[in-house]
């Protein structure tokens, strides 16, 4: 079995003031999980704090420390604390299915294509699998698979007055799917010949109130305008635009806001395709605004962010969890980290390591690799370098910078046979998939370097189809699941919530759909697709350890609306949603 222990941090200086700061965590046994193997590790006995923990041969107890302490927030406050949110905040679910159930998707494209074929765009018509994506939806199989991991029902409050249908709870994604039927109805009946104004709302819509009412309106001529782009026929979609404009809002309920910022994309694709807006490379300008968004980024705005939503600490300590006790018998630990932003993920890998009795570190070394902002990511090195002496870990810190990823080489890294090697890869991999060369460059890299594990996270979405109304679809429900999140866990008053949507959802939303060619440069793909890149380049998925689920479970507790947050496994890999609708995944990996 394995000790417990506990450790506390002497005080350091890490950017400003020292503070002081320790670390205990305590288990309490769940339903759904074998506890046989976990022992009761004293401290907060209501799971007011989390941490880590690693079984392995010394019997040695990795903690880390109080994440959630107003101490450590003060430390990492003026950090930007921008780790995860590359992708996450703009990138939202990620919906993963079985093929067999949707049969009309299967057919129009393959899923195992990274990057969509823009000559298969047909924009004279709307594709037959788009009604048929809708369709899905509307029946609810749009929805998480597999096996299901229990989490503990929290007695937490929302934020927002939340309105019930028969008394049951109407989420975004309800209103979204009541849309999609209604949307598919009409279509059908204008199919027939038959308008669709002589047929009222089914059984399914009656009971909504009616700001409910109004808001399955607006999404439907959301959706008729994005079938009259597909069309290319303009000025209709205009005009159902400006009917949007007329209940949207970016201060309003979710699907308000979420029609805003997708009505604002239409029109941005519209501008592009009749020639209103004649400045190329539109994708790249967007990205490159994001990116400055993020290396100065707003604080408030971003430690709000993450302090109120969940996934992003599940994702960040479950993924940590999975590399400590991969190099829990190591030394010397090289750790190679594709996205390091502000590095904070870093430092909970520090803590671990530091908390050690047994087999104690000798040497700690980080690398990252980047494409641009040198400068910014030597602060960030020099932040760890400080973090690091204080906890008294020796550590080196290096930067891997090249113009082009193309040009990165294997004899680049610095690398020791004694040394243990872990690479993390969180929202990294996608931003290279409209290059597939460069993604492939990056593959063969890792495979000589060959880690002990790849820890990957990614959005769990579907938006690289090459079909525009497709992909229209699946962002509009996988983005209503993150609007519908922010509405649960914050203030519509908050200002940090519209800084949030409009700086760093927006972006994301506006290349999606208004994007093409290599000018789209967020396209997310599921696990399934990456399952079968990965196979390419000879890696095998890892199971994601017990204390790996149990740590995710543990971050949502200190969540408000946290029970909305579920897990269910993927084979292998760990699916977080929000209320059924798949936001990231999680999974580790190996080469042979």
């Amino acid at each position: 079995a394995m000790s417990e222990s506990t450790f506390s941090l002497k005080q350091f200086s890490f950017g400003g003031d020292p503070e002081q700061y320790s670390s205990s965590m305590g288990f309490e046994s769940q339903e759904g999980w074998n506890m046989g193997k976990h022992p009761h590790l004293h401290g907060n006995e209501i799971w007011g704090d989390f941490g880590c923990y690693v079984e392995n041969t010394a019997d040695d107890g990795l903690l880390w420390s109080e994440y959630q302490q107003e101490p450590q927030r003060q430390l990492f406050s003026n950090l930007g604390i921008l780790d995860d949110l590359y992708v996450d905040i703009v990138s939202p679910p990620f919906q993963s299915y079985h093929h067999e159930e949707l049969p009309e998707l299967a057919s129009a494209h393959n899923e195992n294509s990274l990057l969509d074929e823009d000559k298969m765009e047909n924009a004279c018509a709307i594709p037959l699998s788009s009604l048929g994506i809708l369709k899905n939806y509307g029946s609810g199989f749009r929805r998480l698979h597999g096996e299901r991991i229990k989490v503990p029902s929290y007695s937490t409050t929302c934020t927002q007055p939340v309105p019930k249908v028969n008394g049951r709870k109407l989420s975004t994604d309800d209103i979204l799917r009541l849309a999609g039927k209604k949307f598919i109805q009409s279509s059908s009946q204008r199919i027939d010949g038959i308008s669709a104004l002589s047929h009222p709302f089914d059984t399914s819509f009656l009971g909504l109130s009616g700001e409910e009412t109004k808001d399955v309106e607006l999404v439907q001529n959301l959706l008729a305008s994005a079938e009259k782009v597909g069309q290319q026929q303009y000025n209709r979609a205009n005009k159902l635009l400006s009917q949007c404009d007329e209940s949207s809002s970016n201060t309003g309920n979710p699907v308000q806001r979420v029609v805003y910022y997708f009505s604002e994309a239409l029109r941005e694709k519209i501008d592009w395709e009749t020639g209103r807006s004649t400045s190329k490379g539109m994708g790249k300008q967007q990205l490159l605004d994001y990116d400055k968004a993020l290396v100065r980024p707003n604080l408030a705005a971003i430690v709000a962010f993450r302090q109120k939503l969940p996934f992003y600490q599940v994702c960040e300590f479950s993924g940590m969890q999975a590399i400590v006790e991969r190099v829990s018998g190591a030394k010397k630990v090289h750790l190679i980290d594709l996205e390091i932003r502000n590095g904070m993920r870093c430092t909970v890998l520090m803590q671990a390591l530091a908390g050690r009795s047994e087999c104690p570190i000798e040497l700690l070394k980080i690398t990252a690799v980047a494409t641009k902002s040198k400068s910014k990511l030597e602060e960030t090195g020099e932040r760890l370098m400080g973090f690091a002496n204080s906890m008294n870990i020796p550590f080196s810190f290096s930067v891997i910078m090249v113009s082009d990823m193309l040009d990165l080489k294997d004899d680049l890294f610095d690398l020791e046979a004694e040394e243990t090697v872990a690479v993390n890869a969180t929202c990294s991999l996608r931003s290279l998939l409209a290059r597939p060369d460069r993604l492939e460059t990056l593959m063969r890299v890792l495979r000589n370097i060959n880690p002990c594990i790849v820890v990957v996270t990614e959005t769990e979405a579907n938006h690289n189809s090459p079909f525009f109304v497709n992909r229209f679809i699946e962002a509009l429900f996988s983005y209503g699941a993150v609007f519908d999140c922010l509405e649960d866990c914050m203030d519509r008053s908050d200002p940090n919530r519209k800084i949030s949507e409009s700086t760093y959802i927006s972006p994301a939303i506006l290349n999606i759909v208004a994007a093409e060619g290599e000018e789209r440069i967020f396209r997310h793909v599921n696990i399934s697709v990456w399952r079968t890149f990965f196979a390419r380049f000879g890696m095998v998925e890892e199971e994601l350890s017990t204390s790996s689920l149990y740590q995710a479970s543990m971050v949502v507790k200190n969540f408000a609306c946290g029970s909305s947050c579920s897990f269910h496994m993927d084979g292998k890999c760990l699916i977080i949603g929000w209320k059924g609708t798949p936001i990231h995944s999680l999974s580790a990996w190996k080469f042979r």
